[in-house]
């Protein structure tokens, strides 16, 4: 059976998304990234770079969320392009590493200079703000001109979008953001009513992961702090 390591942040969201889209059993792994559970030798042999998503199938072991997506979708051949249809994977893979080399690490950075950073950082917060909503715009462009990312079928670029579209309130700073949005709106929407994702919800909620934002989390989370307490 397929183990999946996860918490609830938007990437291994995004994965659970397609692993109940696609009906395929598999046992849930908690990992509480805030305890450093990501730093266990155990977990750092499936992942040496201590993040989640990850996921062993057999000998099969991924990791990265975007990589995951395409290696379930290509196995089950399922919500994605086949390999045949050159111009549509082409088409996937522009949009799919666009969520994974822009929309993410954008919309992360701005939510750890909008909550999380120590002053002075308007700089920071102008230049990753400035960015994540440029990015998120291309979405909406694309969403204003097509039902799903990649025209009329819903798949694993839908559920990538969708991952990071749940904390678009929180990345950019308030509800009121979603009023410049409303095709990404739309999309959130009809892809929370999939009964797959309701089952997301309930994954979710089946762990209590640590939410404190303590002395311990802040040294698992952001371990280069350390660096700065010693003058390394």
């Amino acid at each position: 059976m397929i183990r999946f390591y996860y918490n609830a942040a938007p990437n291994p969201m995004k994965v659970a998304l397609l692993l109940e889209e696609l009906g395929l059993p598999y046992e849930p792994v908690p990992v509480d990234t805030r305890r450093g559970q990501q730093f266990a030798p155990d977990f750092l042999k499936i992942n040496p770079n201590a993040k989640v998503p990850a996921l062993v199938d057999g000998e099969a072991v991924i990791f990265d969320s975007n990589a995951i997506l395409l290696y379930l979708a290509d196995a089950q051949g399922r919500f994605v392009p086949p390999v045949s249809d050159a111009a549509g994977r082409g088409r996937m893979l522009s949009w799919l590493m666009f969520v994974a080399s822009g929309i993410g690490p954008f919309s992360g950075q701005a939510v750890h200079f909008r909550n999380v950073a120590p002053e002075p950082k308007e700089y920071a917060l102008n230049r990753y703000d400035y960015e994540a909503h440029r990015h998120w715009q291309l979405l909406e462009d694309r969403l204003a001109a097509h039902r799903y990312m990649l025209g009329d079928t819903y798949g694993i670029v839908d559920m990538a979008v969708w991952g990071w579209a749940r904390l678009l309130p929180i990345v950019l700073g308030g509800e009121q953001h979603w009023a410049r949005y409303p095709g990404v709106r739309r999309l959130l929407d009809e892809v929370n009513a999939r009964p797959a994702a309701q089952r997301v919800e309930k994954l979710r909620a089946a762990h209590a992961f640590k939410t404190e934002n303590d002395e311990e989390s802040r040294r698992f989370m952001f371990p280069q702090n350390e660096r700065l307490k010693g003058g390394a």
